[in-house]
């Protein structure tokens, strides 16, 4: 009985006050109030025995007190999470890191309420209270979490994420059956149509499934069917009814000044004859879709008997207004309503259109294969089809058939599909996408391209590991037309994977050939396509004609292992005067003069470059190109990193390198991880910031350069003398020691480390220095 009694010794309070504190925690229900009202000193020792519950709601009092509680959260991290999160030192919010990751543990079901103390209250609702502070979901596997959140009971968790969650991401799904899509769309139409989510991410799926796939894809650019068809526990979704509602009587007042009154609203009558119940099941027909697309053939499209649009409304029907009717949502602006409107019009003409032989009437991949298509005919100014035109604006291309990349998508007399756009509610999209390690087919990429042509709220799009080969046309013409669409907003495209289709600078032109309004593109490779005599033949709207001017800010290209010409980046460099930031990366230089000549290119034909990058380029044996960059007084920002720039040189190059740099005023950061720098020219380099020095440089980054606790140590002792002599001045602010070789004398590094953190900001980590093997043999 000793060591429990000792246990208890140990946590009875030892003053007071702690236990006064105790007390007043264990009766904050009633005491709340006056709690938050007393004096900065007794609060500050009160709040690390709150709950999770009452200490989020002391966030106020406290701020007002001046006390912060961002050391308590950190610690309840450590406490509870047991984890020291990436990038920690960017943290800002421990509050909101906390409650963040404690949304989603719970949520999966991987953190148990009941093994903290500080988790136990009562009052604590975990995925309620926890919901405001989310602003970034990861949804894995088989979509668990999606089933929760659009439970019942949770209808109050999922209005609030509504108004806090930007990024949504999907990770490792796997395979769902009808009830569990049905979820996922509930979810997607409540937090992308009607909620604040800006940003949807895919990534590591290996073997994707398409109607999945596809489903995520449609609802995050904003397509689908009428909303009263997305029921909620059994009632319409009430937002899109709202939304119906006011469209509806907004055209039917226009109709009225038309003239138009009669053929308006036998039309709108006729289509909304519908259920509640017709509504679940026109959904369940909708996500219960095969697992391959049955893309029609042009001979099937008179085969079948007429099928109506799914433009069913329920605003007559009798259900009682569910929860979700309540949930605050901002209104469809004016003008996106009014693109809307031919829709209501125009719905006898879809019957007419919407023949096929399938089985299904409302497949999924109908509806998104045709979709954007049909919009995209509409968004690059063409003439709008009449009533007896042909359908070949408002179909997909055929499955055998590859899309063009350099003239566009070609037409094709494909299937007529179910559904037209006419037929469809086109409701908010998100601003970015991304999707990583996810194989894209064929038809999955004619189905993005579809979609993207219309995407008008795009302006991120990021496709990394999708072993796209030859369908990156397909996707370049879908932002091809989107690029044409006067309120587009794309500005960044990332594109990257294991084998280059085409060569990378050739695959560069031809982006911004089609998108010159393009601010970021980044293009990166790690290998070449190992059938060299298959590469396709270079297309002229390519490679021959001449590239627009664009508005390209940032190009980064990573090479794989090709050579750089400089002849071929020249008409990139050329058409881009507002360049601003340039990076090569793996790159090979055929011969010694080519870096000298991409200098004098881009001291010809960039003159806004701020910052230049090298990455994995052999320049040991161009120290006097190296040289003229760190003199350049337009950069202001220059990295050598993994460049041997010391392999073959002198110590003579070393000191030229600190003097160019001494006397460049205009240089702001200079990267050199990676090159092998040693303690000996790490101590050299504290000079840069002598008292005769005119550099303004305040960030230097020397990671993994075989950096020793001794070294560091004697660097910080000649950078104090350095200030000192400078009166306490130095422009310098940060220093990055990421790999280096600090663990092999502790008590050194922390001292070298804290001496330098009184001088400026360190990031550093617990590198273990016993993996490096090879790279560092040479220094040890």
């Amino acid at each position: 009985q000793s060591v429990p009694e000792a246990a208890m010794a140990a946590e009875r309070p030892r003053s007071l006050f702690a236990l006064s504190a105790t007390a007043v925690s264990r009766s904050m229900a009633a005491l709340e109030r006056d709690v938050w009202a007393l004096p900065g000193h007794l609060l500050r020792g009160l709040l690390p025995l709150l709950t999770v519950f009452h200490l989020e709601r002391a966030e106020d009092a406290a701020r007002r007190a001046g006390v912060s509680t961002q050391p308590i959260w950190r610690k309840l991290w450590d406490d509870v999470m047991k984890t020291r999160p990436p990038n920690s030192e960017s943290i800002t919010c421990w509050r909101k890191k906390f409650l963040e990751t404690f949304f989603s543990n719970v949520l999966h079901g991987v953190l148990d309420v009941s093994s903290d103390w500080r988790l136990n209250d009562r009052h604590f609702s975990p995925l309620l209270h926890s919901s405001p502070h989310v602003s970034q979901l990861t949804l894995c596997n088989m979509l668990q979490g999606a089933v929760e959140l659009t439970a019942e009971h949770n209808h109050r968790v999922l209005e609030n994420l509504a108004g806090s969650l930007r990024i949504l991401k999907f990770q490792h799904l796997l395979s769902c059956d009808q009830s569990i899509r049905r979820s996922l769309v509930l979810l997607l139409h409540r937090l992308i149509h009607h909620g604040s989510v800006s940003q949807v991410s895919m990534c590591s799926w290996p073997v994707p499934d398409m109607v999945l796939l596809v489903l995520i894809l449609s609802m995050s650019a904003g397509f689908w069917r009428s909303g009263n068809a997305l029921a909620y526990h059994g009632s319409p979704c009430g937002l899109c009814r709202e939304e119906d509602k006011a469209q509806s009587q907004e055209s039917a007042q226009e109709g009225a000044e038309k003239g138009c009154n009669a053929e308006r609203e036998g039309s709108g009558g006729e289509n909304q004859k519908g259920s509640p119940q017709e509504a679940e099941a026109c959904m369940n027909s909708v996500l219960s879709g095969p697992r391959s697309p049955p893309l029609q053939n042009p001979a099937h499209e008179e085969t079948s008997s007429e099928v109506p649009c799914d433009h069913t409304s329920v605003q007559g029907g009798s259900s009682p207004r569910s929860s979700s009717e309540q949930l605050s949502c901002h209104p469809v602006p004016r003008q996106a309503r009014r693109r809307l409107k031919p829709a209501v019009g125009r719905k006898r003409r879809c019957l007419r259109r919407s023949r096929g032989h399938y089985a299904d009437p409302e497949d999924l991949y109908d509806f998104v294969f045709t979709v954007a298509r049909e919009d995209n005919s509409g968004l690059l100014g063409k003439t709008r089809n009449t009533e007896g035109d042909s359908t070949e604006n408002w179909t997909s291309s055929s499955p055998g058939s590859p899309c063009t990349g350099h003239a566009g998508c070609k037409k094709r007399g494909g299937p007529a599909g179910i559904f037209s756009l006419k037929a469809a509610h086109r409701f908010r999209s998100v601003s970015t996408l991304e999707l990583f390690s996810i194989p894209l087919t064929g038809e999955t990429c004619r189905a993005l391209s579809n979609l993207l042509s219309s995407w008008v709220s795009l302006e991120n799009l990021v496709l990394s590991y999708n072993g796209l080969h030859a369908n990156i046309s397909c996707i370049l013409s879908g932002l091809r037309a989107l690029s044409r669409h006067p309120e587009c907003r794309f500005r960044v495209l990332r594109v990257s994977d294991m084998f280059s289709h085409m060569p990378c600078m050739e695959l560069v032109r031809c982006v911004l050939s089609a998108l010159p309004q393009l601010h970021t593109l980044s293009v990166s490779f790690d290998l070449k396509n190992h059938l060299d005599g298959s590469r396709p033949e270079e297309n002229p709207s390519c490679s021959e004609a001449e590239i627009p001017e664009s508005c390209l800010e940032v190009l980064e290209i990573r090479f794989p292992r090709e050579p750089l010409h400089t002849a071929f980046l020249l008409p990139v460099l050329k058409a881009s005067k507002s360049l601003q930031q340039l990076s090569l990366d793996s790159a090979t230089l055929p011969c010694p003069q080519e870096l000298g000549l991409l200098l004098e290119v881009l001291k010809e034909c960039t003159p806004n470059l701020k910052k230049l990058s090298f990455h994995d380029v052999n320049l040991a044996e161009h120290q006097k190109e190296v040289l003229l960059l760190l003199q350049d007084p337009g950069l202001q920002e220059i990295t050598f990193s993994f460049c041997r720039l010391f392999e073959s040189s002198t110590a003579e190059f070393l000191s030229e390198i600190i003097s160019t740099v001494k006397r460049n005023s205009s240089l702001k950061s200079l990267k050199l991880p990676g090159n092998r720098l040693g303690n000996h020219r790490l101590v050299a380099l504290a000079d840069i910031f002598s008292e005769d020095s005119s550099s303004s440089l305040c960030q230097l980054d020397v990671s993994s350069n075989c950096i020793k606790p001794d070294g560091l140590l004697e660097f910080t002792k000649k950078l104090e003398g350095h200030i000192q002599q400078r009166g306490g001045q130095t422009p310098f602010t940060h220093l990055r020691l990421f790999q280096n070789w600090l663990d092999q004398d502790a008590e050194t590094a922390q001292e070298a480390l804290r001496r330098l953190k009184a001088v400026c900001s360190v990031v550093n980590d617990s590198w273990d220095s016993s993996q490096a093997f090879a790279d560092y043999i040479s220094v040890m």
